[in-house]
């Protein structure tokens, strides 16, 4: 029997609490440089649909809370809709006093400014949780060496050999054992090089992780990259490291580097054939792994809001017309040119990437429903 009491509590309310502070962060980097550009802000609304609540500031921007809340946008003076897409008919409209402040009246490069500032806020977002939760907590960590390989595994195949010593992956510097499985775990299928010690002497080995089917805690199944190593793991050798506040900021823009770089392979793999859509995920897939993140505590509740925070900056930089991207697209265009696109031209592409999105959305929830067979469906 499905308790939508349990529901809530467990998988909705942790949802929303992490998609709200996402958005509101996303918002409010556009919200600032419009403002620091002298761009009339005509709405600041968390959340879609119907006002709930909200309030004018003294600057005459509507601050509002609104019923659906799986977003939210910020509205200029002159946008013909939430989507910020440009009022021809603007300039007709309003008081000419608030003609130098109009967003369209701005100039390219103010508004590719105020346009980037959304998903750089939200990259913003995840470096500094990711440095403040390494600072704070440190991290623990076992040496990177292979204690045994698998009998006719891939790293035998390859070349390795109880004793090595894994030193970076694919570029990536490996700190820990831990390092090493995650580095290989991320890259099913796809070739990754070994930069290890042997006996004292450097070496490089390249091979392919093969994908293997997972069940995570949860119950959830998960695609990832296997080779065939183990480490033999004693308390002794487990040790807590906390890096100093200058190698933090080194430590975390690899973090980041490495969460940008496997997202994009991943995506890349649809394009190769080698993408599995189970592993994608919507809004209903998010809400039931935030659900099930919040059981393990407040920590790792926030450490995947940093990480869905840069996935959504990373989205919304596609150059679809719709997102963010596609406005830097058509702005870029607009300054190469010397002049904007033509409305009839920025309109079909409005639609289209309008269609585009929408298209994912109902793909994604089908897929979370479906193919992830989602509880309340059990």
């Amino acid at each position: 029997m499905f308790d939508f009491a349990y529901w809530l509590l467990s998988y909705l309310v942790p949802f929303l609490v992490v998609l709200t502070v996402i958005v509101f962060i996303h918002e409010m980097g556009h919200y600032l440089v419009a403002r620091w550009n002298g761009v009339a802000i005509h709405t600041f609304s968390v959340g879609f649909g119907r006002e709930l609540f909200g309030w004018n500031d003294r600057h005459g921007t509507r601050w509002r809370i609104s019923a659906i809340p799986l977003g939210g946008y910020v509205r200029f003076v002159g946008d013909m809709n939430p989507a910020s897409v440009p009022d021809p008919d603007a300039a007709a409209k309003i008081d000419p006093a608030l003609a130098p402040r109009l967003f369209v009246n701005k100039s390219v490069w103010q508004r590719i400014a105020i346009v980037a500032a959304g998903p750089i806020a939200n990259v913003l977002l995840t470096f500094l949780i990711l440095y403040a939760l390494l600072l704070g907590y440190g991290r623990y960590s076992i040496p990177p060496v292979i204690s045994e390989v698998m009998e006719g595994s891939v790293a035998q195949a390859a070349g390795f050999l109880p004793g090595d010593e894994i030193v970076a992956v694919d570029g990536y510097e490996v700190r820990g054992f831990e390092d090493f499985q995650r580095y290989v775990a991320t890259s099913p299928e796809r070739p990754v090089i070994v930069d290890l010690l042997r006996d004292g002497a450097a070496q490089t080995l390249t091979l392919v992780p093969e994908a293997v089917e997972i069940e995570d805690r949860f119950g959830n199944d998960q695609r990832i990259g296997r080779i065939g190593v183990t480490r033999d793991v004693d308390e002794t050798d487990v040790t807590l490291y906390r890096p100093g506040p200058i190698e933090a900021i080194g430590m975390t823009f690899e973090e980041i580097r490495f969460i940008v770089q496997r997202t994009a392979a991943f995506l890349g793999d649809f394009f190769v054939g080698r993408g599995d859509v189970e592993q994608l995920g919507g809004p209903v897939k998010v809400a039931k792994v935030s659900g099930e993140v919040a059981t393990l505590g407040v920590v790792a509740l926030i450490n995947l809001m940093a990480l869905l925070s840069l996935n959504i900056g990373i989205f919304n930089l596609l150059p679809v017309p719709m997102l963010d991207g596609g406005h830097l697209l058509y702005y870029l265009i607009e300054a190469v040119r010397g002049r904007p696109l033509s409305m009839r031209i920025q309109e079909i592409g409005f639609r289209f990437g309008f269609a585009l999105v929408l298209a994912l959305m109902v793909f994604t929830l089908f897929n979370d429903t479906v193919f992830d067979h989602f509880g309340i469906l059990r």
